[in-house]
């Protein structure tokens, strides 16, 4: 049909029929909005600690004390709506709050790891990914690096102020060396009482290689006190929880003994001095520093190929001329106390 000059087309039923279909199968795809539009990071939070596989990982409790960090800030807002100026102020709001460089990478690490899985499951598009992606660290390369070393009167006198249940998590670390990180989440099936070892597999560890470490008689003597609890499987527990944290206690402790504590006083001493501290008595003890490498984990490829020829009776050994050293200098200082 023709109408002034123009084709007219017919709208026939079949057309009419076509066009509403049309509609119908579009419609829904124009309303429909990403997850993450309408998500607030708390809400995903609990998804994200929801999952089995991740409340399998080691580091789980530590997780979820860096989440609930970031929440307290940006946990209300809109997954979505999350940019780089929000992460930037909060890395600022949080060193302003006296926490470490390394701490703050922490924890939006932790937020990072969980977007990406968010990402991997549909709930949140690259734009949230590359946002949390390119935020920049605020710990630059080797800035953590430090040669504080605690004395053993030091470590005694923080001993015997330390709470508790505290006391065995600082000497876990002092004897053996181990990350902070290693020391909380050690599972009683990783420490072997007879044979006097503990063998943490390649997921327990920061460089992820297996390593044996053997375990002094001081060590033996304090965790053989230690209950072991049914419903958890942790070696350090306090209330039926794994503990997550002893910096509370630390500081108070220190405080208490006449040690200065913190990254940026004078002389002051953090956590991680006790690994710094087993590494140089290891060596003045006279122990390999390819053995003592093999049993804190600091591997290099060069060094990685001495390991092979590295056993278990080599790491008693290096243990026993730790213990030897420690009491030789225990007798040392009583003598010339006495001397005195």
């Amino acid at each position: 049909m023709k109408t002034n000059g123009q084709t007219a087309q017919l709208e026939t039923p079949s057309h009419r029929s076509y066009f509403a279909c049309s509609q119908k199968v579009e419609a829904p795809r124009v309303l429909q909005r990403a997850p993450e539009e309408k998500m607030t990071f708390k809400e995903l939070t609990v998804w994200y600690l929801g999952q089995e596989k991740v409340k399998a990982l080691r580091y789980f409790p530590t997780l979820s004390i860096n989440l609930a960090s970031f929440n307290q800030e940006l946990g209300d807002k809109i997954v979505g709506q999350i940019k780089p100026f929000d992460l930037e102020n909060y890395q600022a709001k949080r060193k302003i709050e006296g926490y470490s460089d390394a701490y703050i990478d922490r924890q939006i690490e932790a937020a990072r790891a969980m977007t990406n899985k968010a990402f991997d499951n549909d709930l949140v598009t690259g734009e949230t990914v590359k946002i949390f992606r390119r935020v920049k660290k605020m710990l630059k390369r080797n800035a953590n690096a430090r040669d504080r070393i605690i004395s053993l009167d030091e470590f005694r006198a923080i001993m015997e102020k330390l709470p508790r249940h505290t006391k065995a998590i600082l000497a876990a670390a002092f004897y053996t060396g181990m990350r902070r990180g290693e020391v909380l989440s050690l599972t009683w099936d990783k420490v072997d009482m007879e044979r006097r070892m503990i063998r943490l597999e390649a997921a327990d560890t920061k460089d992820k290689e297996p390593r044996v470490i053997p375990i002094l008689p001081e060590l033996f003597e304090i965790l053989k006190e230690i209950p072991r609890a049914l419903h958890d499987p942790h070696v350090f527990l306090f209330r039926g929880k794994p503990v997550a944290s002893i910096k509370t206690g630390l500081i108070k402790a220190c405080k208490d003994a006449g040690v200065n504590y913190g990254r940026f006083e004078k002389g002051g001493f953090v956590f991680h001095d006790l690994r710094h501290s087993f590494n140089t008595y290891m060596r003045k003890a006279g122990v390999a520093q390819s053995v003592i490498m093999k049993i804190t984990g600091h591997s290099t490829d060069e060094m990685f190929r001495r390991y092979n020829s590295i056993d278990a009776d080599d790491a008693h050994q290096a243990i026993d001329q730790y213990g030897s050293f420690l009491r030789n200098l225990d007798q040392s200082l009583d003598q010339e106390g006495f001397e005195q």
